[in-house]
């Protein structure tokens, strides 16, 4: 699954660690993530909608 989860932890100045802390998962959670590595379960991806208050749609599409 793509995600824009790296442009939007930039725009919002947030490093990986701090974006983590915030969701309740580790830095290199948010890292796997953002290497599509790993696809977050939707408990963890609609924090991560709610953290940057949007629609889940807008940080992930499918391939």
């Amino acid at each position: 699954m793509e995600n824009d989860l790296k442009q939007r932890r930039a725009t919002h100045d947030l490093s990986q660690a701090g974006l983590g802390e915030a969701v309740g998962v580790s830095r290199q959670t948010i890292n796997a993530i953002e290497r599509g590595r790993y696809d977050p379960s939707l408990e963890l991806a609609f924090e991560l909608a709610a953290h940057f208050d949007c629609r889940i749609e807008d940080i992930f599409t499918p391939e």
